[in-house]
């Protein structure tokens, strides 16, 4: 989850979704509540953590973290030499989640279709959408942590994405996380709280309420997102006054992408095996978890 959050395009509400445990990352983000906080003002830690499912979110946030932390780094080198490589590894892994959460879908009809093309529609809206420029204010940073971390908990929509929609996706994730500065990072964390209260609950309870309609909207979200990570594209600069405008970091600001379909040349067939090699794995991981699901029922069974 802590790698896909950091690359655009890619949700960790989706490997979550995947993995089998969305519906408890959700509940045990939305157990934060009036409750938790008369346990913890009592002192009953151990009944604030069986109530929070503490231990569950302490393991999961951990990994998030150690895997954020190592992933920023590692994509900032990947993205600088492998750029169309990258994106090709990603594109397979979405293109064959959308199959394995669309089975999700307990019954599919006219309507469910209908809200999954809505969904993909969406998303596409999104993936067309001119990126704004830079901005540290501590104000838009908060604001900025609140609603990727929104999106970060909803399967299909990739947190870091956003991100590049309000402009500040090198800044926090590549610039800030890999290097640590804490003077970003915090604002963002604060953000990031806020959000996560403010939204997981309204969250539990369309999944627990509306679960095939919403599994079918965010189906169409990840099928929309494709259009983002599609491998063959080259950045579209911001321009002002004819000359590229730079960031503080002295770089060019990107302002967008050009798309384009690729020749047939070695780095295509490269890129092509790449695609494959995401769309193998996350085939591998769901038989894992498949696999795992039924040993865990026939134990249930037999007790």
């Amino acid at each position: 989850m802590g790698l896909a959050n950091v690359i655009p395009g890619v949700s960790g509400g989706t490997i979550a979704l995947l993995a089998g445990i969305y519906q408890r990352f959700i509940n045990a983000l939305k157990s934060f509540d009036l409750e938790a906080l008369k346990l913890l003002s009592k002192f009953k830690f151990k009944e604030f953590a069986q109530h929070t499912d503490l231990l569950f979110l302490i393991i999961l946030f951990l990994g998030e973290g150690l895997s954020i932390l190592t992933g920023a780094k590692l994509l900032e080198w990947l993205f600088k030499n492998y750029e169309t490589y990258v994106w090709a590894f990603f594109f397979g892994l979405i293109l064959v989640s959308v199959y394995y959460v669309a089975k999700m879908v307990k019954k599919i009809n006219l309507f469910s279709v209908i809200l999954a093309l809505l969904g993909a529609c969406v998303a596409f809206g999104f993936s067309i959408i001119s990126p704004a420029n830079e901005n540290d204010n501590i104000f838009y940073l908060i604001f900025c942590g609140a609603i990727a971390i929104c999106d970060m908990m909803l399967p299909g929509i990739s947190g870091s994405f956003t991100l590049i929609l309000l402009g500040n996706y090198k800044l926090i994730v590549i610039d800030s996380i890999s290097h640590l500065n804490f003077a970003v990072i915090l604002p963002v964390a604060i953000g990031c709280i806020i959000g996560f209260v403010a939204f997981s609950r309204f969250l539990s309870w369309l999944m627990k309420t509306y679960a095939d309609q919403t599994i079918s909207v965010l189906t169409g979200f990840i099928f929309g997102s494709l259009v983002f990570v599609w491998p063959w594209k080259k950045p579209l600069y911001l321009m002002q006054n004819g000359h590229e405008v730079f960031n503080s970091h002295g770089e060019a600001v990107i302002q967008g992408y050009e798309k384009f379909f690729p020749d047939f040349s070695p780095q295509t067939f490269w890129a092509i095996a790449f695609m494959i090699a995401g769309m193998v794995i996350l085939c591998v991981i769901e038989e894992f978890s498949a696999r795992k699901a039924k040993s865990k029922e026939a134990n249930i069974e037999k007790e």
